[in-house]
């Protein structure tokens, strides 16, 4: 299982035989000017919510590589209604099996509207398991109790969680997620694309330490393995 993080909030899940790709927001990032785009393939596209942070490259990556969109049904069908795949459509609790694994939708608490305004449903995040390993794609949300029911439900192996504040939970609230989540390995995500969300990456890395935990910020571009 490789994951590479194209900024943002943006990962491409390479698993099962499939590239799965979650919330691409690339052409408009700063900090993703050097990731070539067009040479993105995805077979699915895992989409949290609506937000144009998160869905700004779907139309043309979804056209471009006839990738199946996943996520919830007012988000998908926005985007079936331009003429992309969007057959998977979910809502909290569901859970889908695909050719990689299993993807469940579970609550994150945040807002959603599609970029022209429209309603976007509620925000998500997912669980993923594929390859023998289970993850916790958080997406953007506040810390809330319902992260302890994913920790007594599931056994992870790391979860992806915000911890660029302001708009999500910062790092320590993160810190508390993945307590309550039982993750001792944490990938930051929605973090430095905005000045409002700028991280000391020191100071957050010496907090997850402390907590016992290991935490990652990836530069964009990178990818690891599992």
């Amino acid at each position: 299982m490789n994951l590479t993080y194209y900024g943002h909030s943006c990962f491409l899940l390479e698993a099962g035989g499939s590239k799965v790709l979650f919330d691409p927001f690339i052409r408009p990032n700063p900090l993703a000017k050097d990731v070539d785009v067009d040479s993105i393939e995805a077979d699915f596209i895992l989409l949290s919510h609506g937000h144009g942070d998160h869905v700004a490259d779907v139309e043309e990556i979804g056209k471009r590589t006839g990738a199946e969109l996943v996520g919830m049904y007012e988000v998908l069908a926005w985007f079936e209604a331009k003429g992309l795949k969007a057959d998977t459509k979910m809502n909290l609790g569901g859970t889908v099996q695909l050719p990689f694994g299993t993807v469940q939708m579970v609550a994150a608490a945040h807002s959603s509207s599609m970029p022209d305004g429209s309603y976007g449903g509620l925000a998500a995040g997912f669980v993923v398991k594929a390859e023998g390993k289970t993850f916790y794609f958080a997406g953007d949300t506040a810390l809330t109790y319902d992260m302890k029911l994913i920790g007594e439900r599931h056994t992870l192996d790391f979860a992806i969680l915000p911890v660029g504040d302001h708009f999500t939970m910062g790092v320590d609230d993160a810190l508390v997620a993945a307590d309550w989540t039982g993750a001792s390995k944490v990938i930051g995500m929605h973090f430095d694309t905005f000045p409002p969300l700028a991280v000391n990456h020191d100071e957050a890395k010496a907090k997850a330490t402390a907590a016992g935990k290991e935490l990652l910020l990836l530069a964009v571009g990178e990818t690891i393995s599992f």
